[in-house]
């Protein structure tokens, strides 16, 4: 089965990551489109909800290395987005999006 949505679950990630980074630093102003980093959050968990029927539907075991991003998904909105806690929860989940990338598939 392809993985498609994983692949798209952790483009959104990743690009969700650049946006905050480049705004946490000063290099891009989203003061008059707060929302953009919310739709794109949005998006990578619902993107990322797919990914895990997708894997479960097929037996992929990528699932299992997939499944832990899901505390730093459910956990970083409670968590101020001007604190160093909010981006060290947001790059937590990194590993387990390379870890359920790079699983190699069953033949």
């Amino acid at each position: 089965m392809p993985r498609s949505l994983l692949i798209a679950a952790s483009a959104s990630y990743g690009a969700n990551c650049a946006l905050g980074g480049a705004v946490a630093t000063g290099r891009l102003d989203t003061s008059g489109a707060r929302w953009v980093h919310h739709a794109v959050y949005v998006s990578t968990v619902v993107l990322t909800a797919a990914a895990a029927v997708q894997l479960a539907a097929g037996g992929d075991r990528a699932l299992w290395r997939l499944l832990p991003v899901a505390l730093p998904l459910v956990a970083v909105p409670s968590v101020s987005a001007r604190s160093r806690g909010h981006v060290a929860l947001a790059l937590s989940a990194a590993p387990a999006y390379a870890a359920a990338l790079t699983t190699p598939r069953e033949r």
